[in-house]
């Protein structure tokens, strides 16, 4: 199998969005300064269930700021929902199995990089939509192929958004500004994670299979369809190559392994990836140059989580993986086990076994000091310091806190006027 390209991505997308230091205004100024200059940087975490985004400080105490209604349109929605049977029919589905029984209103977003709207994917409605973040109004709305909109990647200057569209097996890519579609390319099945190369020239998109079904034994995992890596140009929207895990996880005989790439990470210099499949508790390493697995790493089970795959969320028993900025400490969310750890990427040494409820997420801080990862269990966001792999802080937030992502809004923002 062919390596990738010359030049890979690096783990958080979200970092692609420049961020300024804020000055103050002078007292002749009467509006609000949107200038660059004038922009503060947060941290923007979606409440899935609630139908909500707080914005919270991105370094700190990372208090709350604001909050955000990004389901201003709800009754519109529901009564397309209601008036349309086979929408109902998929609407209820989600609720009934991604969404545990709660409707998937917040997957993923970002802000535009003037800091004047964030965009957001929103599941249950199969939607991206632009919410102005001073009235709270939608500025546009497009609506995904398929019935379910999913994760998303901000290019490295902040103009274009990437969202998957989960039963459509597409991703789409959309001016951050307008909502214009600029383009759109083909994935394996339920198209997962996107992550846009550092030079913004590559856009990486992780199908994860079929993670609602009850046939999660290794023997019946030819069941969860097509999972891949597709690696698309991000100027044509043309296929480049497909990276298939199967056969890199067979040549170190883990056979019995999925293959369903979940959260991934890259190493500063983009020569690594480091990654984690369905079931399994722990995170791989991947050469790019070699094309190879380097590197396994299991993590300890929490003796209190049931080994039964069928209880196991979407079929990720750890879901969420970040890297501190200088490449030496990884920090990966142990979803179904409870709890976070930084591992020191040398060594692959995990830290202290942090407890939190269900996390969902792991990011880092606006100042590379911390992980930040959302407790979908507790309702509130937690930071461990890398240096210690210690615990320093946790903040309420709205119902089922799930993606976090690094942002901006406007200096004195602190919530829409309406």
């Amino acid at each position: 199998m062919p390596a990738f390209g010359p030049r890979h991505l690096r783990a958080v997308a979200a970092a692609a969005l420049v961020l300024t230091v804020t000055v103050p205004a002078t007292a002749a100024t009467a509006a609000p300064d949107t200038s660059a200059a004038a922009l503060r940087e947060v941290m923007f975490v979606g409440n899935n269930w609630e139908g909500t985004a707080d914005v919270i400080k991105s370094t700190g105490d990372f208090a709350k700021i604001g909050r955000i209604n990004v389901i201003p349109d709800k009754d519109q929605r529901m009564a397309e929902i209601n008036a349309d049977p086979i929408r109902w029919i998929a609407f209820m589905t989600i609720r009934n199995t991604v969404g545990e029984g709660h409707d998937q209103f917040v997957d993923d977003m970002y802000s535009t990089p003037d800091g004047t709207s964030v965009v957001v994917s929103r599941p249950s409605f199969a939607d991206v939509v632009s919410i102005d973040l001073a009235t709270g109004k939608i500025n546009w709305r497009f609506a995904v192929s398929g019935y379910r909109a999913d994760h998303m990647a901000v290019s490295p200057d902040g103009k274009r958004v990437a969202v998957s569209a989960s039963t459509g097996n597409t991703v789409h890519v959309l001016d951050i500004v307008t909502g214009k579609q600029l383009g759109s390319f083909a994935t394996g099945d339920k198209p997962h994670e996107n992550i846009f190369s550092q030079d913004g020239k590559y856009i990486y998109n992780m199908a994860i299979g079929d993670v609602n079904t009850q046939t999660d034994a290794p023997w019946l995992d030819w069941t969860k369809g097509d999972r891949r890596i597709t690696v698309a140009d991000a100027t044509t929207y043309k296929q480049v190559k497909v990276i298939d895990m199967r056969e890199k996880l067979n040549a170190i005989g883990l056979t019995d392994h999925s293959d369903a790439v979940r959260p991934a990470v890259f190493s500063p210099d983009e020569s690594k990836l480091y990654f984690q499949v369905s079931f399994f508790n722990g995170f791989f390493e991947y050469d790019l140059a070699t094309d190879r697995i380097t590197r396994t790493k299991t993590l300890p089970k929490n003796p209190a989580t049931s080994d039964d795959r069928t209880t196991f969320v979407n079929d990720s028993r750890h879901h969420g993986i970040s890297m501190k900025p200088d490449g030496t400490k990884l920090c990966v969310a142990g979803t179904m086990d409870d709890y976070a750890t930084v591992v020191d990427r040398a060594t692959l040494q995990e830290g202290p076994l942090v407890t939190v409820s269900k996390p969902y997420w792991a990011t880092v801080s606006g100042d590379g000091k911390s992980c930040v990862v959302s407790e979908s269990g507790a309702d509130q966001v937690t930071a461990i310091d890398f240096a210690t792999g210690r615990k320093t802080v946790s903040v309420p937030v709205g119902d089922h806190p799930q993606r976090v992502r690094l942002g901006n809004v406007t200096a004195n923002w602190t919530g829409p006027a309406s």
